[in-house]
C-alpha cells in the first residue's frame, strides 16, 4: 500500500486547528475572529476531538472562556505553541495512511512565497507530528496543504498559479512537481486548474476554488452573475475539470464581496469535512442558504452547518484554511 493522504471525509482521530493569538495581526478583527473560530471548534467537537493550538497565555484564557462549559467543549484539548498565525492547513503536517500505519509529511515552508514571514509557523508541522507521535518525513520543496485537494484514490487537484509560481519552487516545472507529489504523497494523477480567486493572498490555493466530495467527484463554484470577479476563473475550472473526465457538482459563489472597497476572496468552497459535521463559511450574501443546501446534498450522513467567517477572512482564509485532519 502506497503511503497516501486519505480523503477528508474518511474517519478522523482528531482535527487540529489554532486560535487567533496575536492582536497585532488581527487588530480590530481579533475578538470577532476568535468568536468565529470558537463556533467552528464547538461544531467539529460534536463528533471528534479538537486539538487547539494557542500561542500565549492570554489566548488560552480567551479560548477557554469562549468555549465555555458546553458538553462538546470537553472534547477540546488546548496546546501551547508559539505559532505565527492560525493557517494550519498550510503550516501543519499532511497525515498519510500506509501499510505501516500513520505517517506525516512536512514540507519546506517559505511563508506563502515570502509574503508573510511569521516566526513560529515553520515549526508547526514538527510540533504536531511530535505531539501525535507520528513519524515525520521532511521534504525540501515548498508545498502548502491548501494548494492541493485529494480524493483518496491518488487523484489531486491544484492550480498552476500556486504550484508553478516562481516564488515557491522556481526550478521545478509541471513534470517535476507531479513527480514529487507521486514520491511524497502517493499522488499519481493531477488535475491542473489555472488561476485561483482574485486577491487570494496564497497565490491561488485550490481549496478556495475546487474540492473533492467523493472519488472522482469535484465541486466547483458557479458565478453569481456577470459582475462576479471570479467568473472567468470558474468557467476555466469547469472546462478543465470536464476535459479531465470528472463528475462536477455546482456550488453557488458569493459573488463580489468587498471589504474597505477591495474585493476579498470569499468562497463557500472553503468548507471543512469533519466526522459529524461539514462547516460551511458564510459571508452574509444572498448565496449563503443556497450554498449550505447544495453542500448538504453532498453529505447526507453529516450535519451541514453554515457559520459566519467574515473576520477570519480578513486574515486571508476560512475554515478549511485553519484546520488539518488527523486520520484514524
Amino acid at each position: 500500500m502506497t503511503a497516501r493522504q486519505p480523503a477528508e471525509w474518511t474517519a478522523h482521530a482528531a482535527t487540529w486547528t489554532a486560535f487567533p493569538s496575536h492582536a497585532e495581526l488581527w487588530e480590530e478583527d481579533l475578538g470577532p475572529a476568535r468568536e468565529e473560530v470558537a463556533a467552528m471548534v464547538r461544531a467539529i467537537a460534536r463528533g471528534e476531538r479538537v486539538e487547539l493550538l494557542v500561542a500565549n497565555d492570554e489566548a488560552a484564557a480567551a479560548a477557554r472562556a469562549m468555549l465555555g462549559d458546553a458538553p462538546e467543549s470537553s472534547n477540546v484539548r488546548i496546546h501551547h505553541y508559539g505559532f505565527g498565525d492560525i493557517w494550519l492547513r498550510d503550516t501543519g503536517p499532511l497525515f498519510l495512511q500506509s501499510a505501516h500505519g500513520l505517517a506525516a509529511a512536512g514540507f519546506r515552508f517559505n511563508f506563502w512565497g515570502g509574503k508573510y514571514d511569521l516566526p513560529g509557523d515553520e515549526g508547526v508541522a514538527a510540533f504536531i507530528a511530535g505531539t501525535t507521535k507520528t513519524p515525520l518525513a521532511k521534504h525540501g520543496w515548498v508545498l502548502e496543504g491548501g494548494a492541493i485537494d485529494v480524493d483518496g484514490t491518488g487523484l489531486a487537484v491544484t492550480t498552476e498559479q500556486c504550484l508553478l509560481n516562481p516564488n515557491r519552487n522556481p526550478k521545478m516545472d509541471r513534470v517535476e512537481v507531479e513527480s514529487h507529489l507521486r514520491r511524497d504523497l502517493g499522488i499519481d494523477r493531477v488535475l491542473w486548474l489555472g488561476d485561483g480567486l482574485v486577491n487570494d493572498h496564497t497565490d491561488g490555493h485550490v481549496d478556495n476554488l475546487a474540492r473533492f466530495v467523493a472519488p472522482g467527484r469535484l465541486a466547483l463554484p458557479v458565478a453569481a452573475g456577470t459582475d462576479d470577479p471570479n467568473k472567468d476563473v470558474y468557467e476555466d475550472a469547469w472546462d478543465r475539470a470536464g476535459d479531465f473526465g470528472l463528475e462536477i457538482v455546482p456550488i453557488p459563489s458569493p459573488g463580489k464581496v468587498l471589504r474597505d472597497g477591495d474585493i476579498v476572496p470569499a468562497s463557500h468552497m472553503n468548507f471543512y469535512i469533519a466526522n459529524a459535521v461539514v462547516v460551511v463559511p458564510l459571508y452574509g450574501t444572498a448565496s449563503d442558504p443556497d450554498a449550505v443546501k447544495a453542500i448538504a446534498a453532498l453529505f447526507p450522513d453529516r450535519e451541514v452547518i453554515g457559520l459566519r467567517a467574515d473576520h477570519i477572512l480578513t486574515g486571508g482564509g476560512s475554515f478549511h484554511c485553519i484546520t488539518q485532519q488527523q486520520p484514524k
